[in-house]
């Protein structure tokens, strides 16, 4: 079925460039080929069906026919031998660790600044620089960073390089576990012959690291209660809060369901006030507290920041942590991981150029319509231009958009994102995959073994988001021998 599949112009996942299988996809191959395309249509089909029936959704707000939409599914997962998932996982500690070290800094000593490593403007005049709310704050276990998603691509070599740090509310983790789930009821038959790493104990590991994150004044450090913050339904991604709540064991809370009394949390049952110790905020800083940040917002809690400060209460992630996920911040992590770690970054960034350098900006400029520009405040793939798809008239735009704004944009090469299998319509052809990996930071860094890989399943695009049309893939670690560590 795959004979006319071309693996042959990107780096491919599954395939190699003489039209056979990579070693560690051989045995899923071999049962790929028992079935009749109308079987895999079917399939396919009980497979969409399924995440339907769930409700499993994500919110399109720019789409004017109907904001809930299921996330589509492909059923050929991504396969990493234990080799390379080693070097991810390292990779992944290691880059998470310097960043967190750089939160620590930035909102304290600064030292990185007096040391001259990044220009001190890049952070002063920072939007998501909360140095008033944010410095000083004792954040328990110096912790800014109870969960990442770093989004991972191969170029056309296979390495990977990382493309972007998410530090704020990563989202798609429940699709991470929905996956496995749909492809382990829809294709049991491939499950027999492959050796996976389990998700089985991931969200205890989650529960375990939100709940290292007691603050200092606790009632109870070992038992403390917790509570996932949510805007409401209307958010892109409330099907991610309602399932890691429901799954951690935690109650689903808005701001109206919390007070602040005598700089303490607590939360509005049936039975009264009960107090709470750790907020997993799925809501952005700007809307945490109408008191210290947006007075208009009515998604916060009057008073939290106060609470914050006084032990009384912890918020994760850490607020002010989006200086460190910033576009225009990303050129410098390597440079944070060897000033804080005294290590070689052991995955790499893609190449990218600083629209306020005068030099880079005219080389940019003239060469738009071969690279990637992207907003460093915008996210989901909002604001970004690619160049080699672009229409003249999007190649003007944003080219007055830099002119006018130089430092809210970034520009990167075109990688050539590597590909893999995909079965839409009754036939296979090659998409454009990424991998965001999830890193939960706890007492120590863990990392979620495969993580959500993002399918472009438009033919010839490069835009992976399931906003922009992208789906998802099960990412599947395989185990070393009898390896039961993951």
């Amino acid at each position: 079925m795959l004979k006319q599949y071309d693996s042959k112009t990107f780096f491919d996942e599954m395939m190699e460039m003489d039209g056979k299988p990579k070693s560690h996809y051989e045995q899923f191959h071999d049962i790929l080929n028992r079935f009749s395309v109308e079987d895999l249509h079917e399939k396919n089909e009980t497979a969409q069906l399924s995440f339907l029936r769930q409700g499993i959704t994500f919110t399109v707000y720019s789409d004017k026919t109907g904001t809930e939409r299921t996330m589509p599914f492909d059923f050929i997962p991504v396969i990493i031998p234990p080799d390379q998932w080693e070097q991810i996982e390292k990779g992944m500690k290691q880059r998470v660790k310097a960043l967190n070290l750089f939160l620590e800094d930035i909102y304290n000593d600064q030292q990185i600044l007096k040391d001259g490593l990044i220009p001190r403007e890049l952070i002063e005049d920072n939007p998501y620089y909360y140095k008033e709310q944010a410095t000083g704050l004792k954040i328990p276990n110096d912790n800014h960073i109870f969960l990442a998603g770093i989004d991972l691509i191969r170029d056309h070599n296979g390495e990977y390089r990382v493309l972007e740090d998410n530090l704020r509310n990563p989202s798609g983790m429940s699709y991470v576990f929905q996956n496995r789930f749909v492809m382990r009821r829809v294709f049991p038959e491939f499950f027999n012959s492959h050796q996976i790493c389990t998700l089985e104990h991931q969200l205890s590991n989650l529960h375990e690291a939100l709940c290292s994150h007691a603050p200092e004044n606790s009632e109870d450090k070992h038992h403390p209660i917790a509570v996932l913050l949510t805007p409401g339904s209307y958010n892109a991604a409330y099907y991610d809060h309602v399932f890691l709540a429901q799954q951690m064991g935690i109650e689903l809370v808005e701001g109206r369901d919390l007070v602040v009394k005598d700089d303490c949390v607590y939360m509005k049952t049936i039975r009264g006030l009960h107090r709470v110790d750790i907020i997993y905020r799925r809501i952005d800083d700007d809307f945490l507290d109408p008191k210290a940040f947006n007075p208009e917002s009515v998604l916060g809690v009057p008073g939290l920041l106060e609470a914050y400060r006084k032990g009384n209460v912890a918020i994760t992630n850490g607020i002010g942590n989006g200086v460190a996920d910033d576009k225009a911040i990303y050129a410098y992590v390597p440079d944070m991981i060897r000033y804080y770690l005294d290590e070689e970054p052991l995955i790499k960034n893609v190449e990218t150029y600083f629209l306020r350098d005068k030099e880079a900006r005219e080389h940019v400029l003239e060469n738009l319509e071969e690279l990637v520009v992207k907003n460093v405040g915008s996210s989901g793939g909002y604001d970004m231009l690619i160049g080699p798809h672009a229409t003249k008239a999007e190649i003007e735009l944003f080219r007055e958009k830099i002119i006018q704004d130089p430092a809210q944009y970034i520009a990167q090469p075109t990688i050539k994102l590597s590909r893999a299998p995909a079965f839409q319509k009754e036939r296979f052809y090659p998409c454009h995959v990424d991998l965001r990996v999830f890193v939960m930071g706890g007492k120590e860094l863990k990392v979620l073994p495969g993580g959500l890989s993002r399918v472009a399943l438009k033919e010839g695009s490069l835009v992976v988001n399931s906003s922009q049309g992208g789906g998802g893939k099960d990412t599947w670690v395989l185990k070393q021998g009898s390896d039961d560590s993951c």
